[in-house]
């Protein structure tokens, strides 16, 4: 991989689910070595420290959490990572995945005026494809799919340049998806990979596929990581754990895949809890992933000890 210019950006949000701890994850990422990290493989890096929700005033809702600040990180975001692609390749540091409501529309804006298609990779247990109705919850960091596509109407919410086209998502690593989020993703055409396609031909071939679309679109890639991707017996630090995820090795392989297509033009680090971690092995794991997105391989990993 060329040289990047990574622009670090943390997002230290945690109005989008009840659970508290995200606020912490920018912090812990940075601990655990994130610039160092990609400094080391020769990328340029400067951390711009974290953003700050747009100004609002509470207002509490009958059914949804936190809205209005949710509604506020979302301008705010949006409009940073906008700004960051103009220096160089945003990476986000969160905090929840509502924070992926701001930083894939930031990305839809650049790729709107670069004249280039985008396309998200959305590595997750959930889609995340809930809209403001459908929510049982009321939690937010399960609709910023939902969101950016357009799927129903997000009063007060930024617009949208135009819909992301569902052919251009791949979600890939889901086992937990909610009756209404399934229902509404059979009617699209959404890339739908979960742990039991993965356990019967590998995660490298609809990967693979969807790279390929990338590149024959010439398009520009975000790529969303959420901690629940992996399996919890590995990444204990986050508040939606699911068994049954991605193994070390696959999600290195997702990463080095990533890296080895030279597609990637931003990408999300999302629903880090350290409060749930153990001596910060979550923490080093999302830096050691993000490493082998940006050019690590095989022989230059560190050796862990726990």
């Amino acid at each position: 991989m060329k040289p990047h210019h990574c622009i670090l950006q943390g997002a230290p949000l945690d109005c989008g689910k009840t659970r508290r701890g995200c606020i912490m994850g920018p912090d812990a990422l940075r601990t655990a070595g994130l610039a160092e990290a990609l400094s080391s493989l020769g990328h340029r890096v400067t951390d711009i420290g974290n953003i700050a929700p747009a100004p609002f005033t509470d207002a509490p809702h009958p059914k949804l959490h936190r809205l209005s600040e949710t509604i506020a990180w979302t301008h705010a975001l949006a409009d940073a990572t906008e700004t960051a692609f103009d220096q160089g390749l945003p990476i986000t540091m969160g905090g929840d995945h509502a924070l992926a409501a701001g930083t894939v529309l930031g990305a839809m804006r650049h790729a709107a005026r670069q004249e280039r298609p985008l396309f998200v990779l959305w590595l997750d247990a959930h889609s995340d494809f809930h809209t403001l109705e459908s929510t049982d919850s009321g939690n937010l960091h399960g609709t910023p799919m939902g969101y950016v596509t357009g799927r129903s109407a997000f009063p007060d919410w930024p617009a949208l340049p135009a819909p992301l086209p569902y052919e251009n998502i791949a979600m890939i690593g889901l086992r937990s998806v909610d009756p209404a989020e399934r229902e509404a993703l059979q009617d699209t055409a959404i890339t739908r990979v979960d742990m039991r396609e993965i356990d019967e031909t590998g995660i490298a071939r609809p990967l693979g596929a969807f790279l390929d679309r990338v590149t024959a679109a010439n398009g520009m890639l975000h790529v969303s990581l959420d901690v629940d991707f992996l399996d919890p017996a590995v990444a204990p630090a986050v508040g939606t754990t699911v068994p049954g995820g991605a193994t070390v090795r696959e999600g290195h392989l997702v990463m080095e895949m990533i890296n080895d297509s030279g597609l990637m033009t931003s990408l999300d680090l999302v629903e880090l809890n350290p409060f749930m971690d153990e001596r910060g092995r979550t923490a080093e794991l999302l830096v050691d992933l993000a490493a082998s997105a940006m050019g690590r391989n095989v022989f230059d990993r560190p050796t862990r000890a726990f």
